[in-house]
């Protein structure tokens, strides 16, 4: 593989002009097709295999035009000190409202007059409006957002306190400042690595292009494929880290390369030879990563996963194409000054040893100290992880500022917490015989269950083979308590099917949220197990070795473990809640392990791979163990170290984030990079290769026959015809 990156490499130099054009080409072609593409909707969301998507499916099929998946809202009142909601002047004002709201969009199903539906509170201090749309929360135009949000406005002259709740308001938060904010540390990281602009400006220019590309095609064919907005989000965020990762690395190869008296081209190929080797399976294990998200049988995490993984995949072939083409157009200037002044001096005194070189060599005096003190320190922050609980957020976890907030508040107060998350109860009662008597069974077999503090009367549809009944349970939707309502709820119907051959079905925003936090619960281990896998097997072809790969598993695995913990701490926990600005704890969002883990392993492999196959190479070409780990920690270390730093001031942008999820989220991979990166690839891996040895690079012959030979170190490049020597390294240099 080397030699064929190599040859790749050196044709890209000299044919830069064309792999520019080519590149610049297939950017404006995908920015044609998504600016003509038509507007991209929703994706839409399901659950396989889970009761609250049956239930969805038989509410569709029983109830048709009853938009059972569509956006909810709730415009919630409060009447002023001293008076009721049900006083004349304020129930004109709220009727006012709900026949504003009837009349604000086409997109609407039906709209609730609180005092018909048995929507006030018993001391008529608070009512709501509940609002159901024909489409997703995704979906709704601005037009329609705008009229409710016009139409609480309205109330507040009355004297009422108006606040609205549900999903119709929820939208994609804005995360335009923070990528932009992240570029910006990228590039001072950059700069104060390569000493030149021109070097740091490499990785961030070709990273953009590479995102821009992947985020253009997904735009195209978002329609097309039934892509959602947050495919494209995760494409930009993990385009972005792989892009600027791979380019760096390439770069940074290329420099040391004529630092060693290499003509341009040379030092060109080579790069690609090396480095370019340790990015191509660098970008395996992250496509490993993301298209294992198939496993959790979640069709639009599928469909993420697959759309991030195509634009690593366009990440890579511009590292190993573009990078070397732009190289070429650099020329000397890619050197900053003090190294261009110190390639023309000759007899230049010997070069001090960087910070790498000697945390390398205090590693190897202290192998063993060095060791302990990473897995013991990574051990205790992973503890709390043993109380992981997992939910989805509501309204209650949003900041107190919001109105989705406030209007969450004033529901549990004047109704109790439960009404933010009612079950809906859907009874088939195709197959029973008297399929009344069956409904009014379950109607009394859920009022005797603890912790449910209403029932509603059963709604049959018009051919009467089905019912939903509406249960409000005591407790808010996430809670424990609500949980178990949901279970026991679904166990009462067991036996109900049994004696009157009627199905019970819970679903609803609460049970919905519920059943995706088992799956993804259950989700997590197999995914686990398949990536950490894969890579393994990646990685013994890779280092020709067993023990390697499997350090690089287990320190992973112990990276994960304690971000996980440093998450439940903060966020279930509350330590440390007000320094990160969370008002409100509780379960972690029931998505966030899986996708930490998605992201996070991709980019512990790439540190892995380039720094431990620089190590590898020492070893082959003739170092010993002991030596080699300091090559490889003089070469990569502060190109590692630029890495992790520029993604962790990628992800901490996102803390600020007035969302949760998305606060919680850039905690994690923050937490989860500086844990992989700074404890255990640059402290536990250089201790544990110390302590092998010789036998970290042990491979049985008969799988070392079996193995393909890819030649990641570069060994086969000692057989190609240099381009040049060292003296015409020198005149490339010294050439303006």
């Amino acid at each position: 593989m080397a030699t064929f990156l190599y040859k790749l490499g050196r044709l890209a130099f000299r044919r830069r002009r064309y792999v520019a054009l080519v590149w610049v080409a297939l950017l404006a072609l995908a920015g044609f097709g998504a600016a003509s593409a038509s507007t991209a909707t929703s994706s839409s969301f399901s659950i396989p295999g889970t009761e609250a998507q049956r239930a969805f499916d038989l509410l569709e099929e029983r109830f048709p035009g009853g938009s059972a998946d569509g956006a909810t809202a709730r415009v919630v009142f409060k009447a002023p000190e001293g008076q009721k909601v049900t006083d004349a002047g304020n129930k004109a004002e709220v009727g006012k409202i709900v026949d504003e709201l009837e009349s604000g969009s086409d997109q609407i199903a039906s709209v609730a007059d609180p005092y018909k539906a048995d929507a006030v509170s018993e001391n008529g201090s608070t009512a709501y409006i509940s609002v159901s749309y024909e489409v997703s929360s995704m979906e709704l135009t601005d037009g329609t957002r705008q009229a409710l949000e016009e139409a609480g406005e309205s109330a507040q002259d009355s004297g009422m306190t108006v606040e609205i709740g549900g999903d119709a308001l929820q939208a994609m938060p804005e995360t335009g400042a923070t990528e932009i904010i992240g570029i910006a540390v990228a590039a001072v990281v950059l700069v104060i690595t390569f000493g030149s602009l021109i070097a740091a400006g490499l990785p961030l220019l070709t990273a953009i292009v590479g995102v821009g590309i992947g985020v253009s095609l997904i735009t195209a064919l978002a329609n097309v494929l039934d892509l959602g907005t947050t495919t494209s989000t995760l494409a930009m965020m993990i385009g972005l880290a792989v892009g600027i990762d791979y380019a760096l690395f390439i770069v940074s190869r290329y420099r040391a390369e004529l630092a060693e008296g290499r003509e341009r081209e040379e030092a060109a190929g080579r790069a690609v030879g090396t480095a370019g080797s340790a990015v191509v399976f660098a970008g395996l294990t992250v496509v490993i990563a993301l298209v294992g998200l198939a496993v959790v049988n979640i069709p639009m995490l599928t469909k993420m996963g697959a759309a991030a993984a195509g634009t690593v995949a366009i990440a890579v072939l511009i590292a190993l194409t573009l990078v070397p083409a732009l190289l070429g157009f650099a020329g000397k200037r890619v050197m900053g000054r003090k190294a261009r002044k110190a390639a023309q001096e000759e007899n230049k005194p010997e070069a001090k040893p960087n910070m790498g070189t000697r945390w390398a060599r205090f590693v190897l005096r202290k192998p063993v100290w060095v060791l302990l003190a990473g897995v013991i320190g990574l051990g205790v922050i992973a503890v709390p992880a043993a109380s992981l609980e997992m939910g989805l957020p509501d309204d209650g976890s949003q900041p107190k500022s919001t109105t989705q907030r406030q209007a969450y508040d004033l529901l549990s107060d004047g109704f109790g917490p439960g009404f933010n998350g009612p079950l809906l109860v859907v009874v088939d009662t195709k197959s029973s015989s008297d399929g009344k008597t069956a409904v009014e069974q379950v109607s009394q077999e859920i009022e005797g269950i603890g912790h449910v503090a209403a029932v509603s009367p059963a709604t049959f549809n018009k051919a009467g083979d089905a019912a939903t009944i509406t249960v409000v349970p005591e407790d808010r939707p996430s809670s424990v308590e609500t949980e178990d309502v949901v279970h026991a709820i679904r166990d009462a119907g067991a036996d109900i099917r049994s004696d009157t051959g009627a199905e019970v079905l819970v679903t609803g925003a609460t049970a919905m949220n519920i059943d995706f936090s088992e799956k993804m619960n259950a989700a997590l281990l197999p995914y686990l197990a398949l990536v950490v896998g894969l890579a393994f097997l990646l990685l013994m072809v890779v280092f020709r070795s067993l023990l390697v790969p499997l350090k690089a598993a287990l320190g992973f695995l112990l990276s994960v473990a304690a971000a996980l913990g440093a998450v439940v701490a903060v966020f279930q926990w509350g330590w440390l809640a007000s320094l990160f600005g969370i008002e409100q704890t509780g379960p972690i969002m029931s998505m966030m392990p899986i996708f930490m883990v998605g992201v996070v392993f991709g980019l512990a492999m790439d540190y892995e791979v380039f720094l431990v196959t620089r190590m590898r190479e020492a070893y082959v070409h003739g170092e010993t163990p002991g030596q080699a780990i300091v090559t490889g920690f003089e070469h990569g270390a502060r190109v590692v170290t630029a890495a992790a730093v520029i993604m962790m001031a990628v992800f901490a942008g996102f803390i600020g984030s007035g969302e949760s999820m998305i606060k919680m989220i850039g905690f994690s991979l923050a937490i989860a990079v500086f844990f992989d990166a700074f404890v255990v690839r640059m402290a536990i891996v250089p201790a544990v290769l110390a302590l092998l040895g010789k036998r970290a690079w042990w491979l049985p012959r008969r799988l070392d026959r079996a193995l393909p030979n890819v030649d990641v170190e570069g060994e086969g490049l000692r057989t190609e015809p240099a381009a040049g020597g060292p003296a015409d390294g020198e005149r490339e240099l010294s050439r303006v």
